[in-house]
């Protein structure tokens, strides 16, 4: 039954139910022929199951339901059909990812809207904290974040480690994400990791975003817990230039960094 779902054999899956195959058998994953079936985007296999009483959320054993992998390969029709079945929209694998976390990570927009449309929640987390605003700041998806942001994710929701979207975004150096999060006046001070958003862009030598971070109110003179401003990480790391603009951002306003 698994192997014919997997590989978008419909007769083979209509005959085995017919000759008795239990629609919720599992490999030793965990993982059942919704799971794959869901998984390749196979909408006929799905209703197929589904119609025999196949679990709309069995899991695997890390927590992947059918719901789950249909949002990480961007399968529309196969979500809407599993949640008209009831599937779950806020089941969480092991590690606390959740279909918006997933669709957000991916950036799938359109299931992302779909989602929310349907009642996902923006903020739910993973385990270390990190929620879809979060890794949607990290990938550099600006259209997923603003979307999030507009429906009121928490714009300094923080990873375990202290880190919020903004310093992620400015790690990374994803500018577009940088300005739509600057939008909704996010920390610009020390956060809990010791650090700035400035001293990420500084550090990795992010000069656009480092002058956005500026502009928006970011204290060029703010030490770290290490007690460095990020003008000085930024010479460390042989960015002279962007040291160069932190140490005088006035005077460089006008001109590019």
């Amino acid at each position: 039954m698994v192997l014919a779902a997997a590989n978008n054999h419909l007769d083979c899956v209509r005959e085995l139910l017919k000759q008795g195959a239990d629609p919720a058998a599992r490999r030793l994953t965990g993982t059942c022929a919704l799971f794959f079936a869901a998984q390749g985007g196979f909408l006929d296999i799905v209703k197929e199951l589904l119609s025999h009483g196949a679990p709309v959320d069995l899991p695997s054993y890390d927590g992947g339901t059918p719901l789950f992998v249909a949002c990480q390969c961007n399968h529309q029709e196969v979500v809407e059909e599993l949640l008209k079945h009831k599937a779950d929209i806020h089941v969480q694998m092991v590690d606390g990812a959740s279909p918006l976390f997933i669709s957000s990570q991916n950036g799938h927009f359109k299931m992302l809207k779909y989602l929310l449309s349907q009642g996902a929640k923006a903020n739910m987390k993973r385990k270390d904290g990190a929620g879809p605003l979060w890794i949607g700041c990290q990938m550099g998806h600006a259209t997923i974040v603003k979307e999030l942001l507009d429906i009121g994710a928490d714009v300094d929701a923080c990873r375990e480690d202290g880190a919020t979207p903004l310093f992620k975004a400015a790690h990374k150096g994803h500018l577009e994400v940088v300005q739509e999060l600057l939008k909704k006046t996010p920390s610009l001070g020390l956060l809990q990791n010791g650090e700035t958003a400035l001293h990420a862009a500084a550090l990795f030598g992010h000069a656009k975003v480092v002058k956005a971070l500026v502009q928006a109110g970011a204290m060029p003179n703010i030490k770290n817990k290490e007690g460095q401003t990020p003008g000085e990480l930024a010479k460390e790391a042989g960015y002279e230039h962007i040291a160069s603009f932190l140490e005088n951002p006035s005077q460089g306003a006008s001109t590019t960094v």
